[in-house]
């Protein structure tokens, strides 16, 4: 017997009547949720520390060690202290914001860290007013803003200790895929292409009424069928089965698998076959025996838009004159370099098709325009990009520019004239975009960008279809909130470059 049909015996073995049976819950607790529960813990000690300390801290930043400045209301501000501890963790707790699904991966979990927060503070301060209870705005206002920052810092090292966990293959959701070949293909290849993926795919089950999928490999063994899918996952004892598809044949599968589920420590997770559509733009519907999904049409203009600008401009204007001296120093030491100015000037293309002149500080020789010919050949860049790890064009004092994005902190300048946007797609070259294909054209809906998707995401380490997919997906997906994100990815690419030659 080979080692393929060893597996699918081994997950078949076992005979299940209907549930599985409550016996293989406690088997299951021992992996996914058994180091939830201890990572949760930590969690738990840890928020309590923070925010018992926050408070104390804004405490005796307001009054000191003395309690002379309290008026005699000594007894009353240690009762709002506990109060507002209290109060914190138990909204901490209510809000969900250590539930497994978002911990560890996504902005879920700061976001509900923040409401939480907020909702404590807004809620006791309603409360504070209406009972006439007099207190020390210094100590209020300090408190939230030094508690959600701590609180912040700590769930973000917390989360860095868990990637390198799961990069070590530990506290990792073992799952079970199951659809059509090209369904669970498509599913498996995601999952195990992105490094925030919390789960270790251990096996396949099939749809026998699919037919033949040539030219299909999955990259995990297959265990079983769909009609056995629950029994699979009991005696393999995964934490996740993942539903790729459904037998075309059988409308009820989704609600059987999960009668069949009941009773062992199993979630059940659809995935929806809406490829490059994101979570902000999909919004459930439910409707009485049908539940529906509604995804939003992406829109080009509106409010979301000129929040974008604002930021826009706050940002970039702040960088400017934050970076003025840098700016100075790069301008002085390029020009030692080699001979030609400080910047280098080039048409780009912005919205909707629109040039515009895009700076940068020069890191090539100034006939590397006419030189570039002549290198033709030599091209290492992706699809339309020309690219040269090794170029000769460039200078001494431009390779170190450019590794760590320093020549292009000039289009900061392009950013606050309404040019570019902060994050964006890559402003192409006139010459790119006479090359697009028709679905390309879309990155032009909207603003290039300083950084982006793609430069945070391997920049010219990735082949022209991936740069497409990434700039279109941000075009039709982007959030102000994403943004931040992409920012704050953007500078840590800036310490520990990829692909930036």
């Amino acid at each position: 017997m080979t080692g393929l049909d060893d597996r699918r015996a081994i997950a078949l073995g076992r005979p299940t009547l209907g549930r599985v049976s409550a016996g293989s819950r406690s088997a299951a607790l021992s992996a996914e949720q058994r180091w939830s529960r201890t990572y949760r813990t930590r969690l738990v000690v840890s928020d309590t520390i923070i925010v018992t300390a926050s408070v104390a801290g804004a405490f005796l930043a307001r009054f000191g060690l003395s309690a002379d400045d309290l008026g005699g209301l000594d007894e009353l501000y240690w009762l709002i202290s506990l109060g507002v501890v209290a109060t914190w963790l138990v909204l901490l707790a209510t809000c969900r914001t250590r539930d497994p699904r978002v911990i560890g991966v996504g902005f879920a979990e700061y976001r509900r860290v923040a409401s939480a927060s907020a909702f404590t503070f807004g809620s006791l301060a309603i409360i504070f007013l209406v009972g006439k209870v007099e207190i020390a705005r210094g100590f209020f206002v300090l408190t939230l803003p030094i508690g959600l920052l701590a609180l912040t810092i700590s769930r973000w090292a917390w989360r860095r200790w868990l990637s390198s966990q799961r990069a070590n293959g530990r506290y990792l959701s073992r799952a079970l895929v199951g659809g059509s070949p090209a369904d669970v293909a498509y599913v498996v290849d995601q999952l195990e292409s992105k490094t925030g993926a919390t789960y270790h795919i251990i096996g396949a089950a099939l749809d026998g009424t699919a037919g033949d999928d040539n030219g299909v490999e999955l990259r995990v063994p297959v265990v079983a069928d769909l009609s056995n899918l629950a029994m699979a996952a009991a005696n393999l004892q995964v934490d996740t089965v993942i539903l790729a598809g459904q037998p075309s044949d059988d409308r009820g599968f989704v609600k059987d698998l999960s009668w069949q589920l009941e009773g062992a420590a199993t979630d059940l997770v659809l995935a929806a076959g809406l490829t490059d559509v994101a979570g902000p733009r999909i919004h459930f519907r439910p409707v009485e025996g049908l539940p529906l999904i509604h995804v939003e049409i992406p829109q080009f203009d509106g409010t979301k838009h000129a929040l974008k600008r604002a930021l826009d401009v706050a940002l970039s204007g702040i960088a400017l004159a934050l970076l003025s001296p840098l700016f100075l120093v790069l301008a002085v030491l390029v020009r030692l370099d080699s001979p030609g100015g400080a910047f280098f000037s080039q048409q780009r293309v912005g919205r909707n098709g629109e040039r515009f002149t895009m700076y940068k500080f020069r890191s090539m020789v100034t006939t590397a325009e006419a030189e570039a010919k002549n290198l033709a050949e030599m091209n290492e860049g992706a699809g339309l990009l020309f690219k040269m790890k090794d170029d000769p064009r460039v200078t001494r004092i431009g390779r170190i520019i450019r590794k760590y994005s320093l020549d292009e902190l000039p289009q900061l300048w392009n950013v606050f004239i309404g040019d570019m946007s902060l994050v964006g797609p890559r402003p192409p070259l006139p010459r790119e975009v006479e090359a697009y294909e028709n679905h390309v054209q879309r990155r032009l809906f909207i603003k290039p960008g300083l950084t982006g998707m793609w430069q945070v995401s391997g920049r010219s380490d990735l082949s022209w279809d991936a740069s497409v997919r990434l700039d279109l997906y941000y075009v039709e997906n982007w959030s102000l909130m994403g943004d931040l994100i992409i920012l704050w990815r953007t500078a840590k690419v800036l310490i520990r470059p990829v692909g930036a030659y």
